[in-house]
């Protein structure tokens, strides 16, 4: 029996597969921090209401009220992006030929936007947002815009708008993008961390394009995880949710939002009455650093944790199986330099209690980094309380981030690398010998990205210069005698070199 989540949008089978949460000390984080500084930007002004919803009045007879005033902060959003022509593979026969054939018909797959060849097919999307400031800012999946080379935005009131993505952040799947327009109408957003299971709850979107809809349930339970994204709270419900909904709003009875729908558990792709949504505060959060950074930070704590079975809280005569194993501490870590021993068991992160790994790894990630925290735990079945000092992970530095609000006199713009450690390396299946920076991400638009470099390209070279880590790369590019870069990379089992020209970008 083949269980599968579908990211819903409404394009050409987007599959999200269910996964295992990485829980490693190197995983416990990623700030995404920039090297070079950038004026401040001011932050969104957000109509927050986090006032618990009164679950004492059961005369509601008609949702018409609260649906009345969601639906004009609910956009649909539609993008576009290029369909890469297949490419035969090298060692075929007659391969060479092949492929000039095919570019005769659809044109190069390498070319600028704006040159696409006659012919070339687009792939066309669908899905939602949530008008979340009244100068435009707009929530919604990674997974809607993420490849797209032009996306626009629809209001209920029948205005199009061309959005800019302001920033993603794939690893909770949230996306932010902007319009040019003054008094939109917004959403408020509410406190998810009040929503109980049995809550009625509305989904609005835009579900297979066909116009805006409104769906009713209620949660069916909070704090999902194990989805296949880095940081996961989901908010399950039962309110029809389908593929055009991904971006959309789940809001309580009071018409706040409480989550952003993102997925879908099915066997046949459409809704089976069990939805995901992000939590409005986790959302908020990004989007609140995306806008003012260009970039999430996250904290970092440093050790290896893993659930308690009820077989190891016996060995560890625990009385149940709450919190968080610790099995390994990273050396000079913020969880070493703490105090933090292999073999304690948290229970407890700055004030909130931990059920288990998966929830103390976002407790650290919503944690800034030098800020100090108490930490309670058990060591040898004696309570302790610890103060720790977070900070940024080091590594997943980015190369040079496009900035709305500033020029980047750096190279490699979009483009962001991690340290080429033994976890990237099995996974990867690359040489133990090999030295360099792992591209993680290629923002869609960006010179880099229309030079063919790609995540998972291992970059060895910057300039005839051999690179060792990721904050070597970021450095080679932060003073550029010009906007041409000569890279050496790695990719499938061969090295190539790939000329990014940021002077000729877009």
């Amino acid at each position: 029996m083949k269980r599968f989540l579908s990211h819903t949008r409404n394009r050409l089978a987007l599959i999200m597969l269910a996964g295992i949460m990485a829980i490693a000390g190197t995983s416990m984080a990623l700030p995404d921090k920039p090297q070079s500084a950038k004026p401040k930007v001011k932050a969104p002004e957000l109509a927050v209401d986090k006032r618990p919803i009164d679950r004492e009045d059961n005369r509601r007879n008609s949702y018409a009220p609260v649906v009345k005033k969601v639906s004009p902060g609910v956009v649909r959003v539609f993008t576009s992006a290029r369909v890469q022509p297949a490419s035969f593979p090298g060692g075929n026969p007659g391969a060479g030929q092949m492929d000039d054939f095919f570019r005769r018909f659809f044109g190069d797959p390498n070319a600028r936007p704006g040159q696409r060849p006659y012919g070339m097919p687009r792939q066309q999307g669908v899905g939602s947002g949530v008008i979340t400031t009244r100068d435009g800012y707009i929530l919604t999946n990674n997974h809607v815009v993420d490849g797209a080379e032009e996306v626009k935005v629809a209001l209920q009131d029948g205005r199009e708008f061309t959005a800019k993505v302001i920033g993603t952040d794939p690893k909770t799947d949230i996306a932010v993008i902007k319009v040019d327009a003054k008094d939109l109408p917004v959403v408020t957003i509410a406190d998810s961390d009040t929503v109980e299971v049995g809550d009625v709850v509305l989904a609005v979107g835009n579900p297979f394009g066909i116009g805006q809809t409104v769906t009713t349930g209620i949660v069916s339970a909070t704090g999902r995880g194990n989805m296949g994204l880095d940081y996961e709270d989901f908010i399950q419900t039962d309110a029809a949710i389908n593929p055009g909904n991904s971006g959309g709003a789940l809001v309580d009875c009071d018409g706040r939002l409480i989550g952003i729908n993102t997925a879908i558990l099915s066997r046949s792709g459409g809704n089976q009455g069990i939805g995901f949504a992000i939590p409005s505060n986790l959302a908020r959060q990004v989007m609140h650093d995306l806008i003012q950074d260009g970039h999430v930070t996250r904290g970092y704590l440093g050790v290896l944790i893993q659930d308690i079975t009820p077989a190891l809280a016996k060995q560890f005569e625990l009385k149940g199986t709450a919190g968080a194993l610790v099995g390994d501490v990273t050396p000079g870590s913020p969880a070493a330099k703490g105090g933090i021993k292999s073999g304690d068991v948290l229970l407890e992160f700055n004030g909130r209690k931990v059920a288990d790994s998966r929830q103390l790894k976002l407790e650290v990630a919503r944690t800034r980094p030098g800020e100090t925290v108490p930490v309670k735990l058990l060591r040898e079945g004696k309570p302790r309380t610890l103060e720790l000092t977070l900070k940024a992970l080091p590594g997943s530095e980015e190369l040079a981030k496009n900035s709305n609000n500033a020029e980047d006199t750096g190279t490699l713009n979009g483009v962001a690398v991690d340290d080429l450690d033994n976890g990237a390396r099995s996974q990867m299946h690359l040489p133990s010998a090999l030295k360099g920076a792992v591209v993680t991400d290629v923002q869609p638009g960006s010179a880099a990205a229309e030079a063919g470099l790609r995540p998972g390209d291992v970059i060895l070279e910057i300039n005839r210069k051999p690179v060792r880590n990721a904050q070597e790369a970021v450095q080679m590019t932060e003073k550029a005698d010009d906007k041409t870069t000569l890279l050496r990379v790695w990719r499938e089992g061969n090295s190539r070199f790939v000329v990014v020209d940021e002077s000729k970008a877009g």
